[in-house]
């Protein structure tokens, strides 16, 4: 799918599920798996390249380097979390510029102050709507492509409340962005308002934290209420560090990898995954 697909993809109503990535491996197996779209949160790669919290340790070239890679072995198109667009209106032109270079379908910008830190965090600060809104402009201004989306994020619910929230994502939208991210919204009835105000003119995004300020739900009653895309983003990661905290207890108490082998793959089963075979035939046309 290319970024123009991507952008007639929104204007379906069915939900477009896009499950959390962090690396071009992760990202292969989620293109296995039949997904359409993936996407890549700071938070994501502050966990798995740093061994972080998700609290603006992540820079720019971090970002833009493991989008590149992700975007250089998978076709699916990349909603790619910029976080506060790291700095100011200019640095948001660079940011998105980066991106767009590095293969991104949609760059996410949100306007809390820097360092930014998780939505279902608490203790957040955000920019004066004014400055959002400059930061927004430049950042649409910087596409190369019209058919680059920008996604307007608002942490406002945690700060200013609902309303402030959905004013805030209303001068967002004036702004020109191609979709919406009103984050952390506290319960049904909160994600209801958000849906009633917006679905019918922008695509929603519905963001899935196992564990967070959000009541969990699947991508069909996401849609049922009116959300456009659905992610599940640091998903991946925490199925990822579950999996090894067993693996590597194993190992340690047995002193070998025998009793995990029914829940890993072989060598040939991984290469198989990664394309190995292929990599070799293609290979063999140079030698």
């Amino acid at each position: 799918m290319t970024t123009r697909d991507f952008k007639t993809r929104l204007a379906v109503p069915d939900v477009l599920l896009a499950p959390g990535v962090y690396d071009a491996l992760s990202a292969l197996v989620a293109e296995q798996a039949g997904f359409e779209a993936l996407y890549l949160s700071s938070a994501s790669i502050a966990y798995t390249r740093l061994g972080r919290s998700d609290i603006g340790l992540a820079t720019f070239t971090e970002v833009a380097d493991t989008l590149a890679h992700i975007t250089e072995r998978v076709r699916l198109p990349v909603i790619v979390d910029a976080d506060t667009g790291f700095g100011n209106a200019l640095n948001t032109q660079r940011t998105v510029r980066g991106f767009e270079r590095a293969g991104a379908a949609m760059v996410q910008i949100e306007d809390q102050t820097f360092p930014k830190r998780c939505g279902h965090l608490d203790g957040k600060a955000l920019v004066p709507q004014r400055e959002m809104a400059g930061k927004l402009k430049a950042a649409l201004d910087a596409r190369s492509s019209n058919d680059t989306l920008i996604l307007a994020r608002t942490d406002a619910v945690a700060v200013e409340g609902l309303q402030a929230a959905l004013d805030r994502a209303e001068a967002y939208l004036e702004c020109g962005v191609d979709a919406l991210f009103i984050e952390a919204l506290r319960s049904p009835g909160q994600m209801d308002a958000a849906c009633r105000r917006f679905a019918h003119r922008v695509p929603l995004l519905a963001n899935m934290v196992e564990g967070g300020k959000t009541p969990l739900q699947d991508a069909d009653t996401l849609q049922r209420r009116g959300f456009r895309i659905a992610i599940f983003p640091g998903g991946t990661a925490r199925a990822v560090v579950h999996t090894l905290q067993g693996y590597y207890a194993s190992l340690h108490r047995h002193r070998t990898t025998q009793p995990w082998r029914g829940q890993m793959l072989d060598f040939d089963a991984l290469n198989a995954v990664i394309g190995t075979p292929e990599l070799m035939r293609i290979g063999q046309r140079y030698d």
